[in-house]
């Protein structure tokens, strides 16, 4: 069986694992030590493993990664959260951890790397090499597929559980589902170096969005405008059909 590496078994790293499980054998990254007994017991090789703020002399490379056949990054390498926390250190670890590997790597980024202006946003409004949570793996590791992800959403992760500000505000969210099915295409047809918007086609307000999921009917009007995110490259260039293409209907 294939062997497939996933840096960060936080909450979308744990639903790529299940996804891949029965495709690959699983080496997973996670901080603690209850988290990697409890990967252990799921059938999965944990690596006990951090990439703090400072760089650290002593970070050594990940011993399974030269078998493993891709690896997949799904920690936050951005700093967009909190822009006063220096990325450097985090960044220079992770290039150490990953050594030299030479296969197919797939990165996690945001569709936060783009500024917050009503228009629709494509990747060729900003470059991969323009943007510094980018650039930084691509200058090492030019094989780098970049996906920037829409807000994680699926499962427990839906609008009615979180507290929920400007109503009118179009959404840019992305199901966990549909990000395993794009990275499932990327694996099999083996593709390298491609930056994809991944987030769903279909753009409605955060409270069309929260009456749906609450059962209640919406009469307002959709603004005609805003900060959207296009997925237009990835689905002509994939052919990808989105599974949960509308919002309103994560939780069904």
């Amino acid at each position: 069986m294939k062997k497939l590496g996933i840096i960060g078994y936080g909450w979308l790293g744990s639903r790529i694992a299940e996804y891949f499980s029965l495709q690959y054998n699983i080496f997973a990254t996670t901080t603690t030590p209850a988290k990697a007994d409890m990967m252990k017991k799921k059938g999965y090789f944990p690596t006990l493993a951090g990439f703090g703020e400072n760089a650290d002399p002593g970070q050594t490379e990940w011993e399974p990664a030269k078998d493993l056949d891709a690896i997949i990054i799904a920690i936050p390498f951005s700093g967009l959260r909190n822009p006063d926390v220096s990325m450097v250190g985090k960044r220079i670890n992770l290039l150490k951890f990953l050594g030299d590997y030479k296969g197919q790597i797939i990165f996690t980024s945001s569709t936060g790397v783009y500024p917050n202006t009503e228009k629709e946003f494509t990747e060729d409004d900003l470059p991969a090499c323009e943007t510094e949570s980018e650039r930084f793996i691509l200058e090492k590791f030019p094989q780098t597929n970049i996906l920037r992800l829409g807000g994680l959403m699926g499962d427990e992760r839906l609008l009615k559980n979180f507290r929920c500000s400007n109503p009118e505000q179009l959404v840019n969210y992305i199901h966990y589902t549909d990000i395993c099915r794009v990275i499932d295409i990327m694996l099999k047809n083996k593709i390298g170096s491609k930056v994809y918007n991944l987030v769903a086609p279909v753009h409605p307000n955060k409270e069309e969005v929260l009456r749906a999921q609450q059962g209640l009917p919406y009469s307002g009007c959709r603004a005609d405008k805003g900060r959207i995110i296009s997925s237009e490259k990835l689905i002509k260039e994939l052919d990808f059909d989105f599974q949960y293409a509308d919002p309103r209907y994560f939780h069904l």
